[in-house]
């Protein structure tokens, strides 16, 4: 396991003692595949930011906790990456604990393990539940503020929430929805990856809320606890057309689309209007080969940015501000794809 850093920083960026990481690098024994495999992704982890390590300042030790399926974590984590050089000249460094579904305790028990251990700052995707918003306090209480992405945790003593306004972004599925099908007849498909995201449950709200006023006739049939997976999303969709072959369009708020589609696809229906949320790399695909109408995207790299910057103030490191405002809702179509989202065109 090849690498230029001392035992103290990998053991500092693992989270882990000095004589665990000695023992995992020198394959002395011992030690879980887990353990192991925290290291080398420390090791990982401090190749990316190496020439962070570098550059004079401050040095800040943020912890990434997400849960969310692989490929939105993936996104966050290069969205962070991609603005660390913009944060100079203090250092900042990330720890990222990433899962994509799990028991609640798991969860509480990782931000526990972080407020005994130390930080300078948790960003935060988590679940809306008494016991995560319960560690968030613990959080708080060690000097460790923490700031919620995407999705919100409203009575927590989390710092501050980066991210839309979720409940406007459902009233825009409502409106995008009602203009494409016009006087067509049939029903929408609402999916979620689980019932206890807030930043999800205030999409639903807004969309239910418009369709409810505008579209009073279409009735919305929803799928839920597939945790965003396309493992478990196939089956469900699958079930719910079957059960109402009215279905024609669909508004997903928590991923699994590549799945979503597939389904349509293996009981030869049509979806005429397909909303979905963020530009990840499933939705990209999607997008460029217009099986999905539109995507309600918003600046990952602007979030982690005030992400960091709300870490940095809470610190005393940058002056104090006000609240941040929303972040802005872009409507993505497969014409007004950005540059890095779009890739080669077709026949390029």
């Amino acid at each position: 396991m090849a690498h230029p850093y001392p035992i103290r920083e990998i053991a500092r960026q693992a989270g882990l003692s000095e004589a665990t990481v000695d023992r995992v690098l020198h394959n002395r024994g011992g030690v879980r595949e887990n353990t192991a495999r925290e290291v080398r992704q420390a090791i990982e982890d401090l190749d990316r930011q190496r020439t962070q390590v570098r550059i004079g300042g401050r040095t800040f030790m943020i912890d990434i906790v997400m849960q969310s399926p692989a490929r939105f974590s993936s996104a966050v984590r290069t969205a962070l990456e991609a603005e660390l050089p913009a944060l100079r000249p203090a250092v900042v460094r990330s720890r990222f604990h990433f899962r994509e579904t799990g028991p609640v305790s798991e969860l509480v028990a990782t931000l526990d393990r972080i407020a005994k251990r130390g930080s300078q700052g948790v960003v935060l995707k988590a679940p809306d539940v008494p016991e995560v918003a319960a560690a968030v306090g613990r959080l708080a209480a060690a000097g460790i503020p923490v700031v919620t992405l995407v999705t919100d945790l409203p009575g927590s003593a989390r710092r501050a929430y980066v991210g839309i306004d979720n409940r406007a972004a459902g009233t825009t599925a409502a409106y995008l929805v009602g203009q494409w099908l016009g006087d067509r007849p049939g029903n929408v498909l609402t999916t979620i990856s689980r019932g206890f995201f807030r930043g999800e449950e205030e999409r639903e709200m807004g969309f239910r809320s418009a369709m409810r006023s505008t579209q009073p006739h279409r009735t919305l049939v929803e799928v839920t606890d597939s945790d965003g997976l396309d493992a478990t999303q196939r089956d469900l969709v699958l079930a719910a057309l079957r059960r109402d072959p009215a279905i024609t369009a669909v508004y997903s708020m928590g991923g699994g689309n590549a799945a979503t589609v597939d389904a349509f696809d293996d009981l030869g229906r049509e979806c005429a209007v397909f909303i979905a949320h963020d530009l990840d790399q499933d939705n990209t695909r999607l997008l460029r080969e217009r099986r999905i109408s539109a995507v309600l995207h918003h600046d990952l790299r602007q979030d982690v940015r005030r992400a960091c910057q709300t870490v940095m103030r809470a610190h005393g490191a940058l002056p104090p501000e006000g609240a941040f405002p929303p972040a802005t809702i872009q409507i993505v179509t497969p014409f007004n794809m950005p540059p890095v989202a779009a890739g080669p065109r077709d026949g390029a």
